[in-house]
């Protein structure tokens, strides 16, 4: 872990009034030192702000909010640690964007906000796949280290942004942790994962908080959903905060 990384300030609940929707800064968050998983919750609101007058590019698909209320970081093991695209293997909070633009060979890094609340991004599409490999602001440091992978599965190959670039197939599939990947079965994920924080009809959620070996707290997140019963969207997320 390298020092940018463990002095990362993290944000407060303060902050919550300032995300407005349909605000393209949000630089006058101010920053506190409260618990991780109140940051990885304020980071994640952000997707909820429309981009439609922000930029024309493609953003990560907003949050449900929902998949965050009352969920107890019940899972004792380490979740979103590392991912793999195809025979690539990056590990999230250490690999740049730019490893990832580097090995896949497309892609364009893309950015919207201001400072803490800022995010870069690469979008690809393949068939009826998008993925995003997302950094977020002072999280992921200058060099915009790995904070949040997403992975969708649409029911038809729908009309996305051209600017999100085409990834080749040896890129798939999107691994995380060694093991998750979609088109997975509930059973299979249970069965491979334990038994989720949350649980619902279309969705389940992994929520994890644990302290690390050099006293930093860690946070980590995986939301799921399914679509009769198979893992068509998969969204990690971890931070390291003091």
């Amino acid at each position: 872990m390298s020092d940018t990384q463990k002095h990362t300030p993290a944000l407060s609940t303060a902050g919550r009034d300032l995300l407005r929707r349909g605000k393209c800064s949000i630089s006058n968050v101010r920053q506190f030192g409260v618990d991780g998983r109140k940051t990885l919750f304020l980071l994640l609101l952000l997707f909820a702000i429309p981009a439609g007058d922000c930029s024309a590019q493609t953003p990560p698909p907003p949050v449900d909010e929902r998949a965050f209320e009352r969920v107890p970081p019940t899972v004792v093991k380490r979740l979103a640690t590392r991912f793999s695209l195809g025979a690539f293997a990056g590990r999230f909070e250490e690999t740049p964007l730019g490893a990832v633009r580097k090995a896949v060979g497309e892609g364009t890094i893309k950015h919207q906000g201001h400072a803490g609340g800022s995010i870069y991004w690469l979008c690809y599409r393949r068939a009826q796949h998008r993925l995003w490999v997302v950094s977020h602001g002072e999280m992921g440091g200058p060099d915009h280290r790995v904070t949040e992978i997403v992975e969708e599965l649409t029911e038809k190959d729908t009309e996305t942004s051209t600017d999100c670039a085409i990834i080749p197939e040896k890129f798939s599939p999107v691994v995380f942790d060694g093991k998750l990947h979609l088109g997975m079965s509930r059973q299979e994920v249970i069965k491979a994962l334990g038994p989720p924080s949350k649980s619902e009809a279309a969705q389940i959620v992994y929520s994890h908080a644990g302290k690390l070996a050099n006293g930093f707290d860690e946070t980590a997140w995986l939301i799921l959903r399914f679509r009769e019963e198979k893992l068509v969207s998969m969204r990690g997320f971890k931070t390291t905060t003091n």
